[in-house]
C-alpha cells in the first residue's frame, strides 16, 4: 500500500468524520418541517424573537408574518421560502429558513392559483387578483 492509500484509510476510520456522516444521513427529507408549502400559498409564519429592553432584560415574544409565498430556495436542510406582504402601503419581503429553530409554526391560510415556481411578477405593476384554488 502507498502512503496516500494509508492516509485515506486513516481519514475513513476517523470517528469524528463517521459521526458527521451518520448524522447527515439520519435526517430524512420527509421529516424536514413544512414540506407541503408551495409558491402561491398565503401563510402565517409565527417567529420567535428575542428582545432586550432598555433596562437590559431579555424577553421573548412571538411575531406573526402573514403573506404570499413568492418562491422556495435551495434544497434539503438549507431550504428557504420568500414571503411577501403589504405593510402600511409598503411591500415587505422576508426570507425564512425552514429548518430554523426560531420558526414556531406555519399556518396555511389558502392556496392561490399560480403556474410558476417563482412569483417575481408580483413585485411589478401586477394589477389582477390571483384566484383561490378550491379543494
Amino acid at each position: 500500500m502507498s502512503d496516500e492509500e494509508k492516509k485515506i484509510e486513516d481519514l475513513d476510520s476517523n470517528k469524528e468524520v463517521k459521526k458527521v456522516k451518520e448524522t447527515v444521513e439520519e435526517i430524512p427529507a420527509k421529516e424536514l418541517p413544512h414540506r407541503d408549502i408551495r409558491p402561491g400559498m398565503v401563510i402565517r409564519v409565527h417567529e420567535r424573537i428575542k428582545d432586550i429592553s432598555p433596562k437590559g432584560e431579555e424577553r421573548e415574544r412571538i411575531q406573526v408574518f402573514e403573506g404570499v409565498v413568492m418562491g422556495m430556495g435551495s434544497k434539503g436542510i438549507a431550504r428557504t421560502m420568500t414571503v411577501r406582504k403589504d405593510s402600511k402601503g409598503f411591500m415587505v419581503e422576508k426570507i425564512f429558513p425552514l429548518a430554523s429553530p426560531n420558526i414556531v409554526k406555519v399556518e396555511i391560510k389558502k392556496q392561490l392559483r399560480v403556474r410558476r415556481a417563482k412569483l417575481s411578477y408580483l413585485r411589478g405593476d401586477f394589477k389582477r387578483k390571483l384566484k383561490e384554488v378550491k379543494e
